[in-house]
């Protein structure tokens, strides 16, 4: 519980500090943070899905057969 504490003090620091630097609304700042991690979270699942190693292998074994 403590951890979970200092992940969000930690978080809400952060979030602060980049919106003073970059002169931008803390909401703002947190919102495109949100954004691009999970524009970032689906790229990689779809990446990591064509890349699994088991439908590789199915696909060089269709090759061959």
């Amino acid at each position: 519980m403590l951890m979970l504490s200092l992940v969000r003090i930690l978080h809400n620091l952060v979030v602060w500090a980049l919106a003073r630097f970059l002169n931008m609304p803390e909401t703002l700042v947190h919102d495109t943070g949100v954004f691009v991690f999970v524009q970032v979270q689906t790229f990689e699942n779809r990446i990591g899905r064509a890349l699994c190693p088991k439908q590789l292998w199915r696909q060089f074994r269709s090759w061959f057969h």
